[in-house]
């Protein structure tokens, strides 16, 4: 009999995290303008309110993934969207940029924690047979809060005044807790549970997931690309207006082929999915690099939101199959080692673009992907069958 997938607590969980991500998204798109235009800020500070945010959840990350199995989801869920809840509120003193920047580091650490809470809730929640297709649905809650976060940011700012952006984050903020709150989960046995609130050096990170995070950091390098200057990209080829676009091919394709890749990734094991998507992901970026017209840039959209949107949450279902009993280390480390290759990818990007042009740059970061194939299966792919093997058959005792 197929286990249940939509239940109540997987819904909230989904419905909590999109909400974080959605404020994420939101105020990632605004900041750096609310900073120019309200705080008079030079442009090359700007982007400090994006850096010290990434920073502050890079580094609670590990220390959360291990206190969530330590100490339990819910008390950490709490915790996390109580910190991300009241920063928020935060916002409409921001009267000066270092205010500004102590507020995002707060926020940035109930960030680290509730994404990070909220992947092991995940893992919790959904059942072992059909972990693949839940993870996946679980990580396009985080493409779906993509592609609403900076529409809905750049409307509010252009039609309204940044008091309205802010009441509007610290709503959405409230409806993450709200949602949180209503999350049922299964006990962690005591015997599973780490004896120590502080982690040893070798518990900071789970060794066993850093291959697949390491290869899902190189992933993340190539997206920044994408994620930081596609829309900059699109003015400098005239084609502004088609890029207000991208990101909604981008999830209507991936939410098409949600249903089919999850399940696959079930029935036939991670290669059968991760390696296409990585080459998928590398035709995207070529096409993005060489387009010349609205329909070729919109197909670079649909492709790169296929492979990339597919191998997010197939690397994070690998790393929490490796220790699934240490959901929340698993998580931490994989989003660590992930946001470490976005945020280094958005600085180097930068300068490389500078340098070549964007052009040049997404069709030399097509064959850079390509490249990633060879990483994937000699850190982990070579291993797949015989894991996957055994992983069926203790489903099937």
């Amino acid at each position: 009999m197929k286990q249940p997938l939509w239940t109540k607590s997987f819904l909230n969980v989904c419905t909590s995290n999109f909400f974080i991500f959605l404020v994420f998204y939101i105020l990632f798109v605004t900041m750096p303008i609310f900073s120019i235009e309200q705080l008079q800020v030079p442009e090359s500070r700007a982007g400090l309110v994006v850096t010290v945010f990434l920073l502050s959840a890079i580094i609670i990350r590990p220390l959360s993934g291990h206190w969530v199995d330590a100490i339990g989801r819910m008390p950490m869920l709490i915790t996390a969207v109580t910190i991300f809840f009241v920063s928020s509120g935060f916002y409409f003193f921001a009267e000066s940029f270092g205010w500004l920047l102590i507020i995002r580091f707060i926020q940035g650490i109930g960030f680290g924690m509730g994404t990070t809470v909220m992947g092991a809730l995940a893992a919790d929640v959904v059942p072992d047979s059909r972990k693949g297709e839940g993870m996946g649905y679980f990580a396009m809650s985080m493409n779906l809060a993509m592609v609403a976060g900076p529409f809905v940011g750049l409307t509010l700012i252009q039609s309204y005044t940044y008091t309205t952006l802010f009441a509007v984050c610290t709503l959405f903020a409230g409806l993450a807790f709200a949602t949180g709150l209503f999350i049922r989960v299964p006990k962690l046995p005591e015997a599973d549970r780490p004896q120590s609130l502080m982690p040893g050096m070798n518990g900071l990170l789970e060794k066993s997931v850093l291959p697949v995070a390491l290869t899902g950091a190189f992933i993340a390098l190539a997206y920044s690309s994408v994620l930081s200057f596609v829309s900059v990209h699109a003015k400098n080829i005239g084609l502004e207006e088609a890029a207000s676009y991208f990101f909604v091919v981008y999830a209507v394709v991936l939410l098409l082929s949600r249903p089919f890749t999850g399940k696959w990734f079930d029935q036939y094991g991670e290669n059968i999915i991760v390696i296409p998507a990585i080459f998928i992901f590398s035709i995207g970026m070529y096409l993005l690099g060489s387009a010349q017209t609205a329909f070729v840039l919109l197909a670079a959209g649909g492709l790169i939101g296929l492979g990339y949107g597919t191998l997010v949450p197939s690397m994070q279902t690998i790393a929490l199959q490796k220790v699934p009993k240490r959901a929340g280390a698993a998580t931490a480390t994989f989003f660590t080692i992930f946001d470490i290759g976005i945020g280094s990818g958005s600085f180097l990007v930068g300068i490389v673009a500078e340098s070549v042009g964007f052009r040049s740059l997404y069709v030399n970061s097509s064959i850079f992907i390509v490249l990633i194939v060879g990483v994937y299966i000699l850190l982990h792919g070579r291993f797949q069958r015989g894991e996957h093997k055994k992983s069926v058959q203790s489903r099937e005792v």
